[in-house]
């Protein structure tokens, strides 16, 4: 099942190909749109009116305020040193690390292909362009683009 019994939906949600979706252990808003091979993954939460474009990946630890753009392709991360093994070499496991929050504020937007990397925020109506690497913080407002993503005005 692509849409997991233990996903919270909000009234209206469309999921344009619900057999061609992930979702699991999450939460989505209301009247949100999720385009196609789209994966959200536990205790993520997405709001309200979002549009989670097609080929994105939103990790566990990610809240997606209300109002957010989310283009084709966009890949969250949670963790900043991410391994396969433990220690002693054995597969990790969730007791091995521990997930890095990130959040993206009311209204934002995020050009397709763009990375968000883990622990930051981007602020009120941000805006990301198209393919940036963002590993900081964005101020509400800000336009930020590149790799690393740096600020092209306010």
């Amino acid at each position: 099942m692509p849409v997991a019994p233990s996903v919270k939906l909000g009234r209206e949600v469309k999921i344009f190909h619900p057999d061609l979706v992930n979702l699991y252990g999450c939460t989505v808003g209301d009247e949100t749109k999720i385009g196609s091979f789209v994966e959200i993954q536990k205790n993520a939460f997405i709001g309200a009116r979002c549009k989670i474009s097609s080929h994105t990946f939103i990790c566990e630890g990610v809240t997606i305020e209300d109002e957010v753009f989310v283009g084709h392709g966009v890949m969250f991360t949670n963790d900043k040193q991410p391994r396969a093994t433990a220690e002693g070499g054995a597969l990790q496991t969730e007791a091995d690390w521990a997930v890095i929050p990130t959040r993206v504020c009311r209204g934002a937007s995020l050009g397709s292909g763009a990375v968000i990397l883990c622990g930051i925020t981007i602020g009120e109506r941000a805006m990301i362009g198209a393919g940036a690497v963002v590993s900081k913080d964005v101020p509400p407002g800000a336009v930020v683009a590149g790799v690393p993503a740096r600020a092209l005005r306010r």
